[in-house]
């Protein structure tokens, strides 16, 4: 009997011993000094800052370049190329960076209570997100063709009835009456259409951009490590320069006044400085190996890949490859799947070191 209650003993000591296990298995503290360099790890963060204030801001502005190059106008072949680069970075950030990224922080071995080892929260988040998107473009777009169709009636309605009328000319004046009736009732015009679509675009596209940008901006300011910082400043330069003409692409297509786009590429372009900050002024209290870093981190990169997957593969890539224009003409198909698939291949490449 004594044999028994000291295997049972054993036996739960050595379970209360298995989440100390999973802990030091997958290396949850962070107090190691190994490598630790915070005075030169700081001026690598602050290079890194305005690196990529830098990086976010050319390639925000290179699509607005069409006034000056003609070649960049929305409309020509060597656009359509362009924007089909930057549909392949955004796909794969989407897929390569941030969604795999999700998983991980949802999977670590150092979240060892609640649900998140028992079910794929990250895939599941990803696909409400992709699906809250869908719904969000479509109400949106809706809400903005149906005012606008409000707003061309009411000004044609409003329009003053003309002093005098031509008595002898009766006919003719049934016929304008009948003609501006047809006009109270039309539907906007297709290059309206296209222009609210755009509009939807640009501005859900940088909610998702915005979200992950800030997230590894943080990342970055919080670590203490000069060889973690050392490769991600030219590898996080370049991946915003790639995601901006992604999203300076759209904003160009949807036309905003020239105030309303300067504004949304200062927020894109400042939105990962502003995160390094956030995380150097965190960086002495912030634990990216704790619970509620790992879960907050996993649901909002897994949100952020649901998004910029489906804007990339619907609203980017699906739109043109799909226009009459780029159909009728192989060349520029050939052209525009060669860019896709560069812009996949160059973002895949930089998640070795982002």
């Amino acid at each position: 009997m004594a044999s028994l209650k000291l295997a049972v003993l054993c036996f739960l000591v050595a379970l209360s011993t298995l989440p100390a296990l999973a802990l030091a298995e997958c290396d949850c503290a962070t107090d190691g000094a190994a490598g630790r360099d915070k005075a030169r790890a700081l001026r690598l963060k602050i290079v890194a800052i305005f690196c990529i204030l830098a990086g976010s801001a050319i390639g925000a502005a290179i699509p607005s370049l069409g006034g000056r190059f003609p070649a960049l106008r929305p409309d020509t072949d060597v656009f359509l190329s362009v924007k089909a680069f930057a549909g392949g970075v955004i796909l794969a950030t989407g897929l390569v960076h941030i969604l795999p990224a999700g998983f991980e922080a949802l999977g670590s071995p150092c979240l060892v209570g609640g649900p998140w080892k028992r079910f794929p929260f990250a895939g599941m988040v990803a696909m409400v997100s992709a699906i809250g998107t869908l719904v969000v473009d479509t109400v949106a777009t809706g809400y903005f063709h149906r005012t606008d169709a409000k707003r061309k009636a009411t000004t044609v309605v409003d329009e003053p009835t003309p002093p005098t009328v031509d008595l002898e000319a009766s006919d003719d004046h049934s016929h304008n009456h009948a003609h501006g009736m047809s006009v109270v009732s039309a539907p906007p015009a297709a290059g309206d259409d296209d222009l609210v679509r755009h509009r939807v675009i640009s501005q859900v596209l940088e909610m998702g951009v915005v979200v992950h940008s800030l997230i590894i901006g943080m990342s970055l300011g919080a670590s203490d490590f000069p060889s973690t910082v050392r490769p991600l400043v030219a590898a996080l330069t370049f991946h915003q320069l790639f995601e901006g003409i992604g999203l300076g692409g759209c904003i160009v297509q949807a036309k905003f006044p020239v105030k309303s786009m300067v504004t949304m590429a200062l927020f894109f372009s400042l939105t990962t400085p502003v995160g390094i900050a956030v995380g150097i002024a965190i960086s002495s209290v912030y634990d990216e190996n704790s619970p509620t870093a790992l879960v907050v981190q996993g649901l909002l990169e897994s949100a952020a890949a649901g998004i910029l997957i489906y804007m990339a593969l619907v609203d980017i890539l699906a739109e043109d490859f799909m226009k009459a224009k780029v159909q009728s003409r192989g060349r520029l198909q050939l052209a525009m799947n060669v860019s896709l698939l560069l812009g996949a291949a160059l973002m895949s490449m930089l998640a070795v070191w982002a």
